[in-house]
């Protein structure tokens, strides 16, 4: 009887576990021409496939429910890898990746612009409605941890007061 009470509760969890919802990423460019017609803050998620941090923050924090909703709801989610071949034109400029040497993969020249030229993976870029470059967070971060930066470039607290002050 226990058996068959858990295995129905597994069927009726199943459908909800599928149907999780997800952020919305997407190209760089994507978000720049989707800021064209309807402004949003652009979050940018400077990873790399090496990269063991972003792999957890992927299966962690971009996971959790309320960042998720969070983030759909008030940024365009661009996943960019440091390392990409992609050619892409932003601002009059031309930004590609150069290539690596010895070895290894070059960094993409937007991503060097982004961070600027601090590379350290993975990063999150915010820019405003602009385009414009507002902060870079580095580093893993917790969803308790990552929440109070989403919503404080989110809400626009940034225009008024410090982050030390927010988060009080």
């Amino acid at each position: 009887m226990k058996r068959l009470l858990l295995a129905f509760a597994i069927v009726l969890a199943f459908p909800t576990f599928c149907n999780a919802q997800k952020i919305n990423w997407m190209t760089f460019q994507e978000a720049v021409k989707l800021n064209e017609t309807a402004p949003k803050k652009i979050f940018i998620d400077v990873y790399t496939d090496w990269c063991g941090w972003c792999k957890r923050m992927d299966q962690t924090t971009f996971q959790n429910k309320e960042v998720v909703e969070y983030m759909n709801e008030n940024y365009y989610a661009v996943k960019l890898d440091a390392e990409m071949n992609d050619t892409i034109v932003f601002a009059g400029y031309t930004f590609i990746n150069e290539g690596g040497k010895n070895g290894r993969k070059g960094s993409h020249q937007l991503a060097i612009a982004l961070l600027q030229g601090k590379m350290s993976f993975p990063s999150y870029v915010f820019m405003d409605e602009k385009n414009q470059l507002l902060t870079v967070a580095p580093g893993y971060m917790e969803s308790k941890d990552f929440m109070p930066i989403l919503k404080y470039f989110g809400t626009n607290a940034y225009k008024t007061q410090t982050f030390k002050d927010y988060i009080k």
